[in-house]
């Protein structure tokens, strides 16, 4: 969940993630400990700043443990069995266009 001061594409901190999410700031590191698809860019004095796909994480393990009934272990095993850039994950703003403008500029390489 975005906050209204910052963009979609923005960085959240833990803090911010942990209102978002109503997750604890401590639940957030264990779950960076127990599924390794979770890894938020950390800074100078270990601050972690979660990207949207980060975030888009933490929201989808939380709707598997805690309101589907999955244990740690079977999400675990869920999230390792998907190749990465699997379904759930935000896709980054702009990828679309810039596939298409690729797309172009080979078409009129191969042209000229």
């Amino acid at each position: 969940m975005a906050s209204d001061a910052k963009s979609a594409a923005a960085f959240r901190t833990i803090g911010e993630v942990a209102q978002a999410t109503g997750l604890a700031p401590h639940i957030l590191r264990y779950w960076e400990s127990r599924f390794p698809q979770l890894r938020p860019v950390t800074r100078a004095g270990n601050r972690r700043y979660y990207r949207p796909e980060d975030v888009a994480l933490v929201e989808r393990i939380d709707r598997l443990l805690n309101r589907e009934g999955y244990t740690v272990k079977g999400v675990q095993q869920l999230l390792a069995r998907e190749p990465v850039g699997a379904p759930g994950l935000v896709p980054r703003p702009g990828v679309p266009s810039l596939v298409a403008i690729r797309d172009l500029l080979a078409k009129a390489l191969a042209d000229d």
